[in-house]
C-alpha cells in the first residue's frame, strides 16, 4: 500500500511527520510519488498564520474533487494543530476527511494504519490529557534530524495560537532524547536539531524524573532554600548532556542546532554551553517580534527592547562569530509610526543575517484579535516592504564578513543549477556551492568562501572533515 505526505508550518510539524511516516515504513507501506496514486494521504497542518490554514483548505478543496472522480479509493488524514483546533468540524466542513487526528490523539495511529489495512474505520478518537513524544522523527535518507525535547506553550503572546493548539509547556525525558541520538547514530545522522516551541523553557524534574515548568520552579527556587537546583536539569544542562553523550559515543552527529528560543529565557548558562561545546552550532534564532518596548508589552512579550539588546550584545561578546537571525511582525494593532521605526533602528543595530518578516494578521480566539486599533493592510503592507528591503542589504553586508574564509560545512546534496556542483550548509545556517565529486554528499568538508551570489556563497573544497 502507498502513502502521500504533505506537512506544512513549523520544523515541530516536519518532526511529527518523520515520525508518522517511520510508523508506515515499520508496516511495510511505500511512498508515492503523486497523492492520485495513494492508499492513504496525511496532511500535517499549520495554524499559526490565516495563510497556513488558507492552503489547507484550498488543498482539501483538491482531495474533495478528487474523491468525486473515484478513479481510487484513498483515506484521508487531517492531523496537527488546524485539526487540534477545528476537530468534528474539520470533518463537517469537508467530509472528504476520514481522520482528524489533534496534537493529542497521535497515539491511535498505529490503531488507524492498522483499519486502513483492513479496510475498516475506527468510529472515534478519544484526546489524551498529556501529549506524547515518539521515540525517533527521521526522515529516510537524510543526514539531518529534528530531536523534539519540549511541547507546548506557556507564554500566551496575544497575537499566537500556539498555546491553545498545542497545550501547557511538557518536557521530555533526557534519557529517551539521548536514546532517540543513539538511534540517529545507527542511520549516519551528522545534525540534529533540538525543537520546542520554546525550547529553552525546557525543565525536567530529575530528582521525581518528571517534567516540570520552568519558570515556576525557578520561581520556587528564589523562594525555598531547602530546594536544591542540582535536582533539575533546564535547557543548558540537556545541552551540555547531549553534547557530553555525543563525545563519549563517538556518534556520527557532529553537529546540533536547537529553535525556537524566547528571548526571555535565554540564559547566561545557555550562552556560555554555546560557547564552550563545540558541537553546538554558532548560531542562534533569536525572535525579537518588534523593536517598540510599548508593541512589546502589548504583544505579552515580557521583555523590553532595552533588555533585548544587551542579551545581544552578552551573545556576540561570549560567541564572536555568531550569526543571528530572527522573526519580525508588523502592524500590530496600535503600532504608530514612531514604534515602527523603532524596529527598523533595532535591525540596523542588531545586523541579522537573515529574518523570516510578516505583517500581523488576526487569529479567532487570540486577545489582539479582538483589538480596536487595527492597522489598514495598506498601511502593514508598505511596512513589510520596507523592512524586506532593509534585512536584504542588512544580509548582504553580514554575509560578505565571511567572505575569504574557510569553514566547516555539511553537504546537503547536488546544486539544482549544476548537477557537477554540491550544496552544503555551514555552521552559521548559510549556503555554500562548489566543484566536488558526488560522494561528499553527507559528509563534512572545509570551503573556502569565494564570493556571494545572492544569499548563497560560491566557495573552493579545501578537505574532507
Amino acid at each position: 500500500m502507498k502513502y502521500f505526505f504533505e506537512t506544512y508550518g513549523c520544523q515541530m510539524n516536519k518532526a511529527e511527520s518523520a515520525s508518522a511516516e517511520q510508523k508506515l515504513i515499520a508496516r511495510g507501506w511505500q511512498e508515492s510519488e503523486s497523492a492520485e496514486d495513494a492508499d492513504l494521504i496525511l496532511i500535517n497542518t499549520c495554524s499559526v498564520r490565516a495563510t497556513a490554514e488558507s492552503r489547507i483548505h484550498g488543498r482539501l478543496g483538491a482531495y474533495t474533487a478528487l474523491r468525486r472522480e473515484g478513479k481510487k479509493k484513498f483515506t484521508l488524514i487531517v492531523m496537527g494543530c488546524m485539526a487540534q483546533r477545528l476537530m468534528d468540524g474539520l470533518k463537517k466542513q469537508f467530509p472528504v476527511v476520514d481522520y482528524v487526528v489533534g496534537n493529542f490523539q497521535k497515539k491511535f495511529f498505529d490503531e488507524i494504519f492498522e483499519a486502513v489495512e483492513q479496510g475498516r474505520h475506527l468510529d472515534e478518537l478519544e484526546e489524551t490529557p498529556v501529549y506524547t513524544f515518539d521515540s525517533v522523527s527521521y526522515e529516510k535518507g537524510s543526514f539531518s534530524a529534528f530531536v523534539p525535547i519540549m511541547h507546548g506553550c506557556n507564554n500566551f503572546c496575544t497575537y499566537c495560537i500556539v498555546p491553545y493548539v498545542r497545550g501547557r509547556e511538557i518536557s521530555r525525558n533526557p534519557q529517551e532524547v539521548l536514546a532517540e541520538l543513539d538511534q540517529l547514530n545507527q542511520h549516519g545522522v551528522k545534525e540534529i536539531t533540538v525543537l520546542g516551541q520554546n525550547v529553552n523553557s525546557y525543565c525536567w524534574n530529575l530528582k521525581e524524573n518528571v517534567s516540570e515548568v520552568s519558570t515556576q520552579v525557578l520561581d520556587k527556587l528564589k523562594k525555598d532554600s531547602s530546594l536544591k537546583a542540582s535536582d533539575y536539569m533546564f535547557f543548558p544542562q540537556l545541552l551540555e548532556l547531549i553534547a557530553d553523550h555525543l563525545r563519549k559515543t563517538q556518534s556520527s552527529i557532529g553537529w546540533v542546532r536547537f529553535m525556537s528560543s524566547h528571548p526571555k529565557d535565554l540564559s547566561d548558562d545557555l550562552i556560555d554551553v554555546i560557547a564552550r561545546e563545540e558541537v553546538v552550532c554558532r548560531h542562534i534564532h533569536l525572535p525579537v517580534q518588534h523593536g517598540s518596548t510599548a508593541v512589546l508589552k502589548r504583544m505579552n512579550r515580557v521583555y523590553t527592547r532595552e533588555h533585548y539588546l544587551e542579551l545581544v550584545k552578552k551573545i556576540r561578546k561570549a560567541i564572536p562569530n555568531v550569526s543571528l537571525t530572527s522573526d519580525i511582525l508588523l502592524g500590530f494593532p496600535g503600532e504608530t509610526e514612531e514604534d515602527f521605526e523603532q524596529t527598523v533602528d533595532l535591525m540596523k543595530e542588531v545586523g541579522y543575517e537573515t529574518a523570516y518578516m510578516y505583517y500581523y494578521n488576526p487569529r479567532e480566539g487570540t486577545p489582539a484579535a479582538s483589538y480596536p486599533d487595527q492597522i489598514p493592510v495598506e498601511t502593514k503592507k508598505a511596512r513589510l516592504q520596507k523592512i524586506i528591503d532593509l534585512q536584504q542589504e542588512i544580509t548582504k553586508v553580514e554575509m560578505k564578513k565571511q567572505l575569504g574564509t574557510t569553514v566547516k560545512a555539511l553537504v546537503e546534496g547536488v546544486s539544482h543549477n549544476d548537477e557537477n556542483e554540491l550544496i552544503a550548509r555551514t555552521e552559521r545556517d548559510e549556503r555554500v556551492v562548489f566543484a566536488a565529486d558526488k560522494k561528499l554528499i553527507g559528509q563534512f568538508v572545509k570551503v573556502n568562501l569565494d564570493e556571494l551570489s545572492g544569499i548563497t556563497f560560491r566557495g573552493t573544497l579545501q578537505e574532507t572533515c
